[in-house]
């Protein structure tokens, strides 16, 4: 049965603020990636969406901002993933196992993200304002491989070589270095050169003290 001519219509459901967020996020990695940080346009990322820009402004301020959290919300999604396999691991050989399987696994299976951080980076060293939004970013990934290094330590019951802060450091500057050399030479920066990589340095923060 149809409603009577001049009814009002009932109010559009508003869409939680995660929801909005999780869609816009997701066609910025889309338009990131196809076009770059500088040709990528707003309004496309909106409509692709479902939404107008002004729900980028206010999810997220801007341009800059709307890139570092496509970065960040991708590293947090990997922390999370890499925490679960430490927790269900049986030791602390197969804890580093696992995380250095999947890091190497992001690393050759998502290479659109390392070009994105690269961009990214390159830009901040010359953009004071792309840099303010960078800085806090990347220390956020540093101190989320602070916290998972450190979660592997405590449950293998050894201490870090080096503290939980430096160790972070480490594994943040080799995953980005891997992520660069992949692209460059993927043929001999492969999966597994990253995963022995990786497992080698994660082995040494937690198996053995520093020399003296």
């Amino acid at each position: 049965m149809s409603e009577p001519a001049g009814s009002p219509r009932p109010p559009a459901r508003r869409l939680p603020r995660d929801e909005v967020r999780g869609r816009l996020l997701a066609a910025a990695v889309a338009e990131f990636t196809e076009r770059g940080y500088d040709d990528a346009r707003l309004e496309e990322i909106a409509a692709a969406a479902g939404f107008t820009k002004g729900a980028v402004y206010s999810n997220f301020g801007g341009k800059r901002e709307l890139f570092a959290a496509v970065l960040s919300d991708r590293a947090a999604s990997e922390r999370g993933t890499i925490l679960d396999d430490v927790e269900n691991a049986e030791d602390i050989g197969a804890a580093i196992g696992a995380a250095a399987r999947h890091v190497a696994r992001r690393i050759v299976e998502d290479p659109a993200r390392g070009r994105l951080g690269l961009e990214f980076a390159a830009r901040a060293t010359r953009d004071e304002q792309v840099r303010s939004v960078v800085a806090p970013m990347r220390r956020e990934q540093r101190e989320a491989a602070a916290e998972a290094i450190a979660e592997v330590a405590d449950r293998s019951g050894t201490p870090l070589a080096v503290d939980a802060d430096l160790a972070g450091l480490i594994l943040h500057c080799l995953t980005n270095g891997l992520s660069m050399e992949h692209l460059a030479d993927p043929e001999a920066v492969d999966a597994a050169a990253a995963e022995r990589a990786l497992a080698a340095v994660m082995a040494w923060l937690t198996d053995r003290a520093p020399e003296r």
